[in-house]
C-alpha cells in the first residue's frame, strides 16, 4: 500500500466514526484545495470545515467500499456513504436545517493526490439531490417525492 491510498484510507476512517475529525488536520496540505458537490474549498480550514459540517449532520455515518484503486501519487475510491441525518444540516448559504432523523445512502467517488506526505488536491462526488430528497428536504417533502 503505497501513501496515497494510507492517506484515504485514514481519512475515511475519521469521517465516518472510527477515527477522529481532528485527525484531518493531519491529513491536509495547508494550501490544499478540494472539489466538493457545495464547490471548490481552498486550504485545510475549508476543507476540515466541510467535513465538520458533513459529519455534524452525520455522526453515525458508514462507509461501503465497492472500489478502490491507487494510481502513482492519487487514491480513488468508490463506494456508499449511509447513516441517519441526526444533526443540523448545513447549506452553503450558511442556513442550517433542523435534523430529520431520516436515513440515507449516497453512492459516491473521492480522489486524493498527496504530495510530501499531505492530501494536496482532494475531490468528492455524490448526488447532492438524492442526499436532499432522502432526508426529505426536497419540495414535497417525503423522500422520493422532491
Amino acid at each position: 500500500m503505497g501513501e496515497a491510498r494510507e492517506l484515504m484510507d485514514r481519512l475515511t476512517a475519521s469521517v465516518t466514526g472510527h477515527g477522529h475529525l481532528e485527525a484531518l488536520t493531519d491529513l491536509f496540505a495547508e494550501d490544499a484545495v478540494a472539489l466538493t458537490p457545495d464547490g471548490e474549498l481552498r486550504g485545510r480550514g475549508a476543507v476540515v470545515e466541510w467535513w465538520g459540517q458533513l459529519t455534524e449532520a452525520v455522526p453515525d455515518a458508514s462507509y461501503r467500499p465497492v472500489n478502490s484503486y491507487e494510481v502513482g501519487d492519487t487514491a480513488i475510491d468508490e463506494g456508499v456513504y449511509s447513516g441517519r441525518n441526526t444533526g443540523p444540516v448545513r447549506l452553503p448559504s450558511g442556513e442550517a436545517l433542523p435534523p430529520t432523523n431520516r436515513e440515507f445512502e449516497l453512492h459516491g467517488v473521492d480522489l486524493a493526490t498527496v504530495r510530501d506526505g499531505r492530501i494536496v488536491s482532494y475531490r468528492v462526488y455524490f448526488d447532492q439531490m438524492s442526499f436532499l430528497d432522502q432526508l426529505g428536504l426536497l419540495p414535497g417533502g417525503e423522500p422520493g417525492q422532491g
